[in-house]
């Protein structure tokens, strides 16, 4: 039997329907959710609700919004990136749900607490101040508030109520921000997260507090309202940091989160082409799906030669084919696949590679991020 067509194969291997929880997506496709800072005051207008649902009308079977922040103080650091808050913002969010069912898409908000991120004195509340395990900044420096009980309970609270009001805005899901060195994700590493109580110390009192905002969340939503947790091993401006070295260390920080309510994993790498353990060749994505029994959602330079870094020095990273992630995805190492920058550049990008126009796909520039379309 001859192999089907390139074009061909692309349309068979991503058209396929898939569930997650109680949502079926319409093909493996994903956007990825990537910080926009095009929401004045914290809400989303009319301008992205046409930039998101533009991509669903394309093609792109999920939307994960970019992040927005709960209902805490310290959980942002600008003005302009939305708030999942207040009536106002709730408002622009109905409306971007609204449109990206109209254009026959699925969509899931990205809630968010950046943690030591925040720089004291920034919006969009200048006088709450940074906060995390242990008060430390990526570097190790004191730089904010070593997080009390009831600093932990309020944002616990704050995620389940943003859960909560994305089922009741019509939202297909939620996703919580675990990654990148953000506050989940600074109690999961040991480079922030120095506490001597429950939550520090070994992996599985590191993993307490997401834990707890899992469960939390879970409680909040129905049973059948998907639950997706971000994951990486990179932390930004610390891209060698690990949370695992091994599979079983993954292991010790996936399983509790399981344990919680997680119903899907969205494991973040910069590659998704690079093995994450020394003897195999899965990815990040890979081992978590064969560690927990999940479904995985990849990301990571999908359909560019060039890795997210390179952008922000004006480089331009030029389109490239995706075989070995559709070889992948044929072995079930993950189950659905976010793309990013790629669909920043090319709003079009899952029709044009699901009909086989590979060559129209537009490469991605630095300009793109400065505009929102």
């Amino acid at each position: 039997m001859s192999s089907p067509h390139p074009a061909a194969r692309a349309a068979e291997v991503l058209s396929r329907p898939f569930s997650l929880g109680g949502l079926t997506l319409p093909n493996r496709i994903a956007m990825a959710p990537m910080t926009r800072e095009f929401s004045p005051g914290g809400v989303p207008g009319a301008d992205v609700a046409t930039y998101y649902s533009r991509r669903a009308a394309a093609g792109t079977g999920l939307i994960i919004t970019e992040g927005t922040y709960v209902d805490h103080d310290s959980a942002g650091l600008s003005d302009r990136v939305p708030r999942f808050h207040g009536e106002d913002a709730l408002a622009g969010w109905k409306n971007v749900v609204t449109e990206v069912h109209r254009a026959g898409g699925k969509i899931m908000p990205q809630i968010w607490h950046v943690g030591m991120a925040r720089t004291a004195g920034a919006p969009p509340f200048p006088d709450a101040p940074p906060m995390g395990p242990s008060g430390l900044d990526m570097e190790g420096n004191a730089a904010g508030h070593a997080m009390t009980q009831t600093d932990l309970d309020a944002v616990v609270e704050a995620f389940a109520r943003a859960a909560a009001d994305a089922e009741r805005l019509g939202f297909d899901g939620v996703e919580l921000h675990g990654a990148h060195g953000y506050l989940i994700d600074q109690f999961l590493w040991d480079g922030t997260n120095h506490r001597t109580d429950g939550y520090g110390g070994d992996p599985v009192s590191r993993v307490r507090f997401a834990a707890e905002i899992v469960a939390a969340v879970r409680r909040s939503v129905a049973a059948h309202f998907p639950v997706v947790f971000r994951t990486s091993q990179w932390k930004m401006n610390h891209y060698k940091a690990k949370l695992a070295a091994t599979p079983q260390e993954l292991e010790a920080v996936l399983s509790p989160l399981v344990e919680a309510g997680v119903d899907s994993f969205h494991s973040s790498t910069r590659r998704y082409w690079q093995p994450e353990f020394e003897g195999s060749d899965l990815n990040l994505a890979g081992w978590t799906k064969k560690i927990t029994g999940k479904p995985t959602i990849t990301v990571g330079s999908v359909g560019l030669d060039e890795e997210f870094l390179k952008s922000f020095s004006g480089q331009t990273s030029a389109v490239t084919g995706i075989d070995d992630l559709l070889d992948r995805l044929e072995r079930d190492e993950f189950d659905v696949v976010a793309v990013g920058r790629a669909l920043l550049a090319d709003p079009e990008w899952a029709e044009k590679v699901l009909t086989g126009r590979h060559d129209e796909l537009v490469p991605f520039t630095s300009e793109q991020l400065t505009t929102l379309r």
